[in-house]
């Protein structure tokens, strides 16, 4: 079908398999073919001009760090997927990050950050930001309406990040919204664990959101790229404009990649989920383990607040375990043992991985006391009692290694 005649209600999977893509106008294929370049020639001084004052979502190209058909189809679908008037597509999720920090953000403003960010983001805000005279101050992320007691008069934005990507803390994304907008105050929320499809920060009052579309979006671990969708006009023009003039650009290639990955995120978010939850229930039904931090479970502290704003998980959740009297050696024997499961960071792609994290010393509002190592799972698209055995394999091995 034309995907311009989709119907009003048409379901997500509907949506990501027909928006943004115009076979017609590409001989019938059913992707639009990868456009690499930078010069863009134009007839005449009429049209060139005319192209410097049209809308850059709709109108002529320009040149390509301005955009490309590709960066424009992904940018299209993101915005409709999150209900904003528009996205722009970046080159990476921490690039995704900083643009609407720098687009929002002058010298002598306060920034309000959630504790559990991801660690790029505070060290964007530690050692970055303050060379350009912005201060910021680290919040409890489950804090909710009580961030207003924190707000200055030179508060110009809120971050979020809602679970948090490492210790999972779910936000009262809703009641800080609230604040924020009664105080005039921008907010930008990563929503990058939960994507679109189980929650549109838009709709609870969120005015920018950010996706590391290196994750689930792409699906196969192979690209980096990140993306910002506006709520409103102002902000959008405001946040393309920051792109521009820092020269980030959306390679055309890592686009179509990341397009063809969207096409079928539905179904392979829906695997990824289901299978993290059981790895996460038998996790929590072991004697090593001392806490399971994944949201969908009815033991964690935030397990209401996710079941009233979100439609669903991810694959990602974590698990602290019992403190080992030989610490490191255990907790690298385990990790050594797993077969399945690779070290390594990022997720969101086909292949099950795993992290150990230390959060003691970074954090500053939130105090983190839990003293057993804390692992961050990842889990991808093998058979989930196969993950589970790869798992129970380990520890008995960590145990042989250590008795």
């Amino acid at each position: 079908m034309d995907p311009r005649n989709l119907p009003p209600d048409a379901g997500v999977g509907t949506r990501l398999a027909h928006t943004a893509r115009d076979p017609h106008a590409h001989h019938g294929f059913v992707n639009t073919p990868i456009h690499r370049g930078s010069t863009v020639l134009f007839p005449t001084l009429d049209a060139l001009e005319a192209a410097l004052r049209a809308d850059s979502r709709v109108g002529p190209y320009i040149y390509g760090l301005i955009g490309t058909p590709n960066s424009r189809e992904l940018e299209s679908l993101l915005a409709s997927l999150d209900g904003g008037v528009g996205a722009v597509v970046v080159e990476s999720g921490l690039a995704a990050v900083s643009v609407p920090l720098l687009a929002t953000l002058s010298t002598g403003d306060h920034l309000l950050m959630t504790d559990s960010c991801y660690g790029p983001t505070r060290h964007l805000c530690q050692a970055v930001l303050p060379r350009m005279g912005i201060e910021t101050t680290f919040y409890d992320p489950r804090l909710g309406a009580a961030i207003e007691a924190l707000v200055r008069p030179n508060t110009r934005a809120i971050f979020l990040e809602s679970p948090g990507s490492l210790t999972f803390e779910v936000q009262d994304v809703p009641a800080i919204a609230r604040v924020a907008g009664r105080l005039g105050v921008t907010t930008i929320i990563d929503n990058t664990w939960a994507t679109p499809l189980h929650f549109r920060p838009i709709e609870h009052g969120i005015d920018l959101v950010i996706h590391a579309l290196t994750k689930y979006q792409s699906g196969n671990s192979d690209i980096m790229l990140g993306a910002i969708v506006a709520r409103d006009e102002a902000d959008w023009k405001r946040v393309k404009a920051t792109a521009e003039h820092h020269g980030h650009y959306a390679h055309p290639d890592d686009c179509a990649t990341c397009l063809r990955g969207m096409r079928s995120l539905e179904v392979r978010l829906a695997r990824h989920a289901a299978s993290a939850l059981a790895v996460a229930r038998a996790l929590e039904a072991r004697a090593e383990v001392a806490r399971v931090l994944h949201p969908a479970l009815s033991s964690h502290p935030d397990h209401a607040l996710f079941r009233r704003d979100f439609s669903g998980a991810s694959g990602l959740f974590a698990c602290v375990l019992k403190p080992h009297p030989r610490g490191r050696d255990y907790l690298k024997a385990f990790l050594e043992s797993l077969r399945l499961f690779g070290m390594g960071f990022s997720w969101g792609g086909f292949e099950s991985l795993v992290v150990s994290s230390d959060v003691r010393a970074s954090r500053v509002a939130a105090p983190w006391t839990d003293e057993g190592a804390l692992l961050r799972f990842q889990v991808g698209l093998e058979d989930p009692r196969d993950l589970i055995s790869d798992l129970d394999a380990a520890f008995a091995a960590a145990a042989r290694a250590t008795a």
